[in-house]
């Protein structure tokens, strides 16, 4: 359940959970982590734009959690105090993505104007539609990184997940005014870059996906065999937020949220989850007394 989303309702369930894991119990543990760890994940993972390194990012950000349970007096909900903590640790944090990536608007454009467009046709479009839609996400995951990391992680909470002003003042311990102009610069700086270039916000724009993706294969941006972000096991951002989005905006905003909601979101782990080695290590399951 989308943890953003002022439907939230299983407050009462981490409550529990929680007085379970300072008894000992490791399974609520397991619990209360895997229940936060994919959102933490797919913030983790739109904020730096590598996969890789949002697995590091999600466990230390799990780590501080746990390791500071005890701290937790209850005075605020669970969702507040450990995304608060997350929003902390990302904000602070110093990596950057593996490989090329644009830190601004501006390098972003000029990189997509010089890239050569190439016309293919309808049954062409069809036959690599997989490959299209992996052009499309990787761009929408690059617009995001040309934002500043705050503006990032307001985005991905405010829009994308669609948190309101209470919940993501909350999280950001500000005012919500203040995060309402956050918020609203964040919209700014993406929205201005989309309308001018995006050809899924204005059919009229230069860059289209279809016209990118010829040169996207030829260059290996793109591997058809090893898709980054369009992979059949991934959801999306939309299948994880309430069926009924925020519609508090005008309808513009509401159609570039609608694009970046539809990107990737990781939901399956390799393992149950990335601190099982340590939770079975015995001076975590000493100072946490599990049992």
């Amino acid at each position: 359940m989308n943890p953003f989303s002022t439907a939230y309702n299983s407050d009462k369930t981490d409550a529990s959970l929680i007085e379970e894991v300072l008894k000992g119990k490791k399974q609520s543990l397991n619990s209360l982590i895997q229940k936060h760890q994919p959102y933490i994940y797919n913030i983790a993972w739109k904020t730096i734009g590598d996969p890789i390194q949002a697995e590091d990012l999600t466990q230390e950000a799990l780590i501080k959690i746990i390791s500071s349970l005890n701290s937790f007096k209850g005075e605020s909900t669970f969702r507040t105090w450990a995304y608060r903590i997350v929003w902390n640790h990302f904000l602070n944090q110093q990596k950057k993505p593996n490989g090329p990536f644009m830190e601004n608007f501006d390098d972003l454009g000029n990189a997509l104007d010089n890239t050569p467009s190439f016309d293919i046709s309808d049954d062409e479009q069809e036959a690599k539609k997989e490959e299209i839609r992996e052009v499309r996400l990787q761009c929408l995951s690059g617009m995001l990184l040309c934002l500043t990391k705050e503006q990032r992680l307001v985005y991905i909470i405010g829009d994308i997940f669609d948190a309101d002003h209470n919940i993501g003042s909350e999280i950001m311990s500000v005012s919500k005014a203040t995060y309402r102009k956050k918020l609203s610069r964040a919209r700014k700086h993406l929205h201005n870059f989309m309308q001018n270039k995006c050809g899924l916000v204005d059919k009229s724009n230069p860059c289209r996906c279809h016209k990118k993706v010829t040169i996207a294969l030829d260059s290996g941006m793109v591997d058809a065999k090893n898709l980054l972000f369009n992979r059949k096991e991934y959801s999306t951002f939309q299948d994880q937020i309430e069926p009924q989005a925020n519609q508090l905006v005008e309808e513009s905003e509401e159609l570039y949220a609608e694009l970046h909601r539809n990107s990737s979101f990781k939901t399956q782990f390799e393992k149950k989850n990335f601190l099982q080695s340590i939770l079975e290590s015995p001076n975590w399951r000493t100072n946490l007394n599990l049992n």
